[in-house]
């Protein structure tokens, strides 16, 4: 096949797919662009709640806490808890028979005392849902999370034929491929941007959309883990038993959080303890390394009644593959890169809707051309 014509294929091909998941595309990259610095604008809403003063005091231990938060009536599902002294406790709340859930809710460790829920947690709730499922029913179990990764899977289609398309012929020259054509006008400025700017976030979409996609498709996360992971048994690092086995005792958190404190020092900043969903009495702890609760994390299983560590996989432990697998939301919103990379991301994400309008414009374009092609072909015949 020559070139012009697989050009023309391709061409056809980027056109098509960017007309039918424009929309889609807009609204998934302008929410996430909403998400790029969710964190740090909670952390500033929130500071007034999260931070305490000092206390002479000791906390309350976490049981006591866990029976204070049951008896207000809505089950715990889990408790996050810092290792700073002057910060809060944040619980979060199973959920209900109509499978809504109640919001989080900041707690003072030493009292037990409501601190009030997080700010725009029902902001951020919606606009992740709509990132990820476009508010269509079902979540994360309904279509729109089948929609949202054909739609990645398009984007990535179109990634590479523009790259294909848009190919000089001196592709040695970087202001052939970085500078736009400013003094152009019409359909050929529109050309220009879609093309240049295109080229500049080029690898910030790669990266984006090969990280998306482990939200959208459970064979991509499985391929991915396959490719980059080693298996659960040689990834785990064995435990003995902490303590002699007590199968008829009751789960408790400070056993856990004990446990926890005992294999990992002061090695980690907080920790969630999600409590058990059935009847092994398995707690389930994140253990985060940093303030910025990012990928780099520990995980491990700690049997509530007898302070037994079942399993742990650790951050330190993993593999270059397995922490990119640990990291990969990091990845996808650039906060692995700091908040320079967070800022990159947000504005490449922000500039979405340039390559729709300008898309939409070159195809109404090609669409007029064609009609005068056709028409004075027609007076010459």
């Amino acid at each position: 096949m020559r070139a012009p014509a697989l050009k023309a294929i391709l061409l056809q091909l980027h056109s098509v797919a960017g007309l039918v998941l424009a929309a889609v595309l807009v609204v998934v990259a302008l929410t996430g662009a909403v998400m790029s610095f969710e964190d740090e604008i909670r952390g500033a809403l929130d500071a007034g709640r999260v931070q305490l003063a000092p206390h002479a005091a000791s906390r309350m231990s976490l049981d006591a806490l866990l029976a204070k938060l049951q008896a207000g009536g809505d089950p715990v599902a889990s408790i996050t808890m810092p290792r700073s002294a002057t910060s809060a406790a944040e619980v979060r709340f199973a959920r209900k028979p109509d499978h809504t859930r109640p919001a989080p809710l900041y707690v003072d460790p030493y009292s037990g005392d409501s601190l009030g829920h997080p700010a725009a947690d029902a902001f951020f709730a919606t606009v992740r849902k709509l990132h990820r499922w476009l508010l269509l029913p079902g979540d994360g179990n309904g279509y729109g999370r089948t929609l949202t990764g054909i739609a990645a899977l398009g984007l990535l289609a179109m990634l590479l034929t523009g790259l294909v398309l848009r190919w000089p012929h001196r592709p040695g020259s970087i202001k052939v491929w970085l500078k736009p054509h400013w003094q152009l006008r019409g359909r050929g400025l529109h050309r220009s941007l879609h093309a240049v700017i295109g080229t500049w976030v080029l690898l910030l979409y790669l990266t984006m959309t090969l990280t998306g996609l482990w939200w959208s498709f459970d064979w991509y996360k499985t391929a991915a883990t396959w490719l980059l992971a080693r298996s659960p048994v040689t990834a785990q690092r064995p435990h003995r038993p902490a303590g002699p086995e007590a199968p008829s005792a009751a789960v408790s958190l400070d056993r856990v959080w004990a446990t926890l404190v005992a294999e990992r020092g002061d090695r980690f900043e907080a920790a969630r303890l999600t409590l058990p969903s059935g009847r092994d009495g398995t707690v389930r702890v994140r253990a985060w390394l940093t303030d910025a609760r990012d990928g780099a994390h520990d995980e491990l299983r700690i049997d509530g009644r007898t302070g037994q560590i079942l399993s742990s996989d650790l951050y330190a432990d993993k593999t270059i593959g397995e922490k990119v697998l640990a990291r990969v939301l990091d990845i996808h919103r650039g906060s692995i890169f700091g908040w320079p990379g967070q800022l990159l991301f947000m504005l490449a994400a922000a500039a979405m809707p340039l390559f729709g309008v300008t898309g939409v414009l070159l195809y109404l374009s090609r669409r007029r051309h064609k009609r005068m092609q056709r028409a004075a072909l027609g007076k010459t015949g």
